[in-house]
């Protein structure tokens, strides 16, 4: 009897501490790489945007809890410690977390008008003919902190940033801009955002792109084949393309400069994976 009590307590106590793991929120990883976010701000972003996430796809409140960090190595022990079935990364870490987190992209934001982007190095008009020119020289951007996404990816294997230039790196791209515009840096490397933005800047210089970019896939939501089902995967995806249609989600969508999420393009994410491998 006194056996079977210990048994019925463990079983109990089995129980008790299964229901509390699975009323945990699942966390969603975010990896916003070089950004001049901090973690509280952040979080408080995405708080509001999984909680929208879960209205329009019919899951309890605080179904998932969001993890962040905009440093490289950090987002990478993140993605181990915590496993997560879901996270929204740069295109560089879903490169090179890949294969071994067997990560699938699910959907891409679309932002004016496009599911890609492109680099561009601007310098004061005039002050370079050529990509070979840059070489050597002082070059800033908030986007060095994925050297390697910018190696293999921007400038296709035909380029090393930590080699071929001495880098500046800033926190800020109006930072370096200035710094340009004062002739402090040569060069800044921008992505399509920055770059967007730089004609509403008030610069006493006129910059022109010394290099751009082939056009680049913008990652948003990527899942873990392993950690989540297809049921999952779908359900998730159905409820970010309808956040930009909720009135709540229609804010957020607006806020960050988001037209819409939309399916995933494999093929236009594919050449990127093979120049990643390649990079090796």
């Amino acid at each position: 009897m006194r056996l079977s009590s210990h048994r019925l307590t463990a079983a109990l106590a089995f129980i008790f501490v299964s229901s509390l793991a699975a009323s945990e929120p699942s966390p969603v990883v975010v990896c916003y790489p070089g950004g001049p976010v901090s973690e509280d701000d952040a979080n408080k972003a995405m708080s509001a945007m999984l909680g929208v996430v879960e209205k329009v796809g019919g899951w309890p409140s605080h179904t998932f809890s969001s993890a962040f960090s905009s440093d490289v190595e950090g987002c990478k022990t993140l993605l181990k410690e915590k496993q997560p079935a879901f996270a929204i990364t740069s295109l560089g870490i879903f490169l090179d977390q890949r294969q071994s987190l067997h990560l699938e992209p699910i959907v891409q934001p679309r932002m004016r008008g496009a599911s890609t982007e492109q680099f561009h190095l601007v310098a004061v008009k005039g002050h370079f003919g050529s990509l070979d020119e840059v070489k050597g020289k002082q070059v800033g951007g908030t986007v060095f902190e994925e050297a390697e996404f910018i190696r293999r990816i921007v400038f296709a294997g035909k380029l090393d940033p930590q080699k071929d230039f001495s880098l500046k790196p800033s926190k800020q791209a109006i930072r370096a801009l200035r710094a340009l515009d004062k002739g402090e840096l040569d060069a800044v490397l921008l992505n399509g955002q920055q770059f967007a933005a730089l004609a509403s800047l008030p610069l006493t210089h006129e910059l022109d792109s010394v290099f751009t970019s082939a056009p680049i896939p913008l990652m948003g939501l990527v899942a873990n084949q392993e950690a989540s089902s297809n049921e999952d995967r779908t359900r998730f995806a159905k409820a970010l393309s309808d956040m930009c249609k909720d009135p709540d989600g229609k804010k957020l969508c607006e806020l960050f400069a988001i037209d819409a999420f939309v399916p995933a393009s494999q093929a236009a994410i594919q050449p990127a994976i093979g120049l990643w491998d390649r990079g090796r």
